[in-house]
This record gives structure tokens, sequence and C-alpha cells, in this order.
């Protein structure tokens, strides 16, 4: 007897798995792998090297795993090769050029993604790209920010934390000076809020982390743009709580403000910002389970 779940149910034809252009694919992207690998060099140097960015070694791992999943989806997809894809490979080999010539990494680096999409257009078509939605727009996290914008974004963050900090000791009696985002105690050590301490750091991270986290425990797709917005106020917040703490502990013992001491407390901030968003999001649904029970009593 055919049930409402029936189509849910059917398992993939066979004849719908080998429709795949899994070889074709598997040509493309490893032209691109050979044709961007310097870039894609570079990036994975700068993953290992730039703690800011440390995460990308998760990103294309977890998008690929979340493709993974969706293989009987795929599978179940008629292939129809759609033409722009060929112009977005092409879009995508100029703009590395480009990027190479005037050395903006940038560009180099994204239009790793544009040819990579490209290719999914010219052979699977947009239904492919359309459920692959999700993995592919995880990918431009593993891509730093371009330096100007990471600039713009990172000087009043240090300001910001700075002040909180400076306004914090000295509630706490803590006597301090701060000159922009150097802050100054009274045992005459110097805490330089530098670049790595605006929280650029934990959000970049956080951001990533609040829409797998999402994906995975939460079956409501506008929860992961909630928890995405949510993650800003955490990290700016969970910082600025950071390098209050970094003072406190060095009016204590100047030592405990640097080398593997700073390293850990970064780490410890970092696991009670994910709390905060683990917390949040335990708000946000019983927010919306009392609005959706008081609209049914209505």
């Amino acid at each position: 007897m055919a049930t409402s779940t029936g189509q849910l149910s059917t398992p993939v034809p066979a004849s719908s798995a080998r429709n795949m252009p899994w070889t074709t694919i598997a040509w493309f992207t490893a032209l691109i792998v050979i044709g961007f690998f310097p870039i894609l060099r570079h990036l994975v140097e700068q993953w290992a090297t730039d703690e800011d960015v440390g995460h990308g070694f998760f990103v294309p791992v977890v998008a690929g795993f979340i493709a993974w999943q969706r293989r009987e989806q795929l599978v179940s997809i008629t292939p129809k090769p759609c033409w722009w894809g060929a112009a977005l490979v092409v879009w995508g080999i100029l703009q590395s050029y480009i990027g190479t010539l005037g050395a903006e990494q940038f560009l180099q680096r994204t239009s790793v993604l544009i040819a990579f999409l490209g290719v999914l257009l010219l052979t699977g078509g947009v239904r492919m790209v359309k459920a692959l939605a999700f993995p592919l727009l995880l990918l431009p996290f593993m891509i730093p920010f371009p330096a100007v914008i990471y600039n713009q974004i990172t000087f009043p963050l240090q300001l910001f934390a700075s002040g909180v900090a400076e306004n914090v000791l000295n509630l706490l009696s803590i006597p301090v000076l701060r000159d922009g985002n150097v802050l100054e105690l009274a045992n005459g050590d110097r805490l330089n809020v530098a670049e790595a301490c605006s929280g650029i750091r934990s959000l970049m991270s956080l951001t990533f982390l609040s829409l797998v986290y999402a994906y995975f425990f939460d079956k409501k797709v506008w929860m992961r743009w909630a928890l995405l917005l949510g993650t800003i106020p955490i990290a700016i917040l969970a910082n600025a709580g950071r390098v209050t703490i970094t003072g406190m502990l060095a009016d204590v013992n100047p030592d405990l403000a640097h080398g593997f001491f700073h390293s850990l407390e970064g780490w410890i901030i970092f696991v009670i910002a994910f709390v905060m968003l683990l917390a949040l999001h335990v708000v946000i649904n019983r927010v919306y389970a009392w609005t959706a029970g008081r609209s049914k009593n209505a």
C-alpha cells in the first residue's frame, strides 16, 4: 500500500547512480587541483602558520562529509549540464591570473571556488549545485579575509577590547592606563592588545562552528543564520573578557600574561564562548516553542 512517506523510503535505483558523471567530476576536480596547486599550497601553509585561520583544515573535511551524507540525493539527480559553468571556469582562471599579477591572494583563492562551482554546473547542472548549497556555502570560511577588510575590522575590535578591560580593571581597583590598544599596569607591565587578540580569531572560528553545529543539531534552517549572527557579540564580548582576565593575571604576575598561560587562556575563553553559543541555542528554541504555543492557543 502506498503511504505518504513511501517516496522518501524508496531506494535509489542503480541506474540513477550510474547517471552521475563521477569520472568527469573527478577529472575536472583533479585538473583544478593541479592548475591551482600553487594557490592551494600557499593557502594550506597559511592554515598551518596563522592561528586566525587554523580552522581552515577542517572546512573542506566537514563540507565533504556533509556532501557525502547527501549522496543518495545526489545520485537521484539526472545530470543536466549547464553551460554557464564553462563561463565560471573561465572566469575563475582569469581571476586567478589577475590576482597573481596583482599579488592579491584573496582574488587568487576565491578563483578556485569559482572554478569549482563552474565544474559542478558544467557536469551536474543547477540541481546538483542546489543539493550541495550548504557545503558549498561553508567553503569560503577556509579563505582569510582580504587584508584591507581584515585591518578595518581588527583595529576597532582592539580598541573595544582594551577599553572594556580598562573599565573593568578600574572597577576592580587595579590601576591601569590605556593608550589606544596598549594597557599599562601599575607594576610596569604593558599589555599590547594586538591583532591576534582583537577577537577576529574567535569570530572566524565561531561563525564556522555555529553553522556546522546548527546543521547537525537543529533541523530548522533559519537557526543556522540566527546562531551565525549570535556569534558576533559572543566572540567580541568573550575576547574583551580575555583581555580583562589577562590584565588581572598580569597584575599578580606578569609571566601569567605571556607564553603558554596566554595561549591556554585563549583556548579556555574559546570554550566558554562555545558554551555561550550553546546557551543561545537553548534560549532561542525555548522562545520559539513559547511563541509557537501561544499562536496555537490564540
